[in-house]
């Protein structure tokens, strides 16, 4: 099971985080969050992709983000149309793309169809009141009913808490295509600061599964 540490903010923390190895870390390009993104990202081990967050950001925007920091993934956070995701191939053919889509207490996956064609990966995150990062998890029971075969991530509030429960569920059926683990919130001392320990823990816990 792939990892994705997401909302990195500061040089030296993203420099210890990176030292574990995780698949992929996340750079926040939203403003209202508190979690967003400027500055350098240091030079990361083989390996490890950098992934830039957008929502409902102009296509010109992202494209330059995406160059400017040598992006290898974007996830896409807003209520981005398939219409936008295929320019944004056209102008990034390499790029591997990841959208978001919020569930609470239900969720119809038919529309996630238009999507298959033009994305890499789904993202399911908790619907809150924040675009990411409320620290809450869904019903993973919804995830039977999902009728697609494109991997993805799982995230919304995934801590050292949800490891027993997250166990259970990758030993179900209906994780056959989940992909990665997404964790942000749960594991920081603050916005954008994470906790080395909690997440070298979380590892060795996810290890097998």
């Amino acid at each position: 099971m792939k990892l994705k540490v997401c909302g990195m903010k500061f040089i030296e923390n993203i420099q210890q985080v990176a030292e574990l190895q995780p698949d992929y870390l996340g750079f926040i390009f939203y403003e209202k969050s508190s979690r967003n993104f400027e500055g350098i990202i240091p030079k990361l081990p083989k390996g490890i992709k950098k992934v830039g967050v957008f929502v409902n950001e102009y296509l010109e925007i992202v494209v330059s983000l995406v160059e400017e920091y040598q992006l290898d993934s974007v996830q896409l956070h807003g209520d981005e149309p398939v219409e936008y995701i295929r320019k944004l191939k056209e102008h990034l053919p390499k790029l591997e793309i990841i959208k978001v889509f919020g569930i609470k207490d239900k969720f119809n996956f038919e529309i996630l169809k238009p999507y298959e064609e033009v994305i890499d990966y789904f993202l399911f995150d908790t619907k809150g009141k924040e675009r990411g990062g409320n620290g809450v998890t869904f019903n993973w029971q919804i995830l039977q009913n999902y009728n697609s075969t494109k991997p993805y991530f799982l995230s919304g509030g995934i801590g050292l808490e949800e490891v027993g429960e997250l166990q259970s569920f990758l030993k179900r059926k209906e994780s056959q295509y989940c992909y990665a683990i997404d964790v942000n919130s749960k594991f920081e001392t603050k916005p954008g600061v994470k906790s080395v320990e909690k997440i070298k823990k979380f590892k060795k816990l996810t290890a097998n599964s």
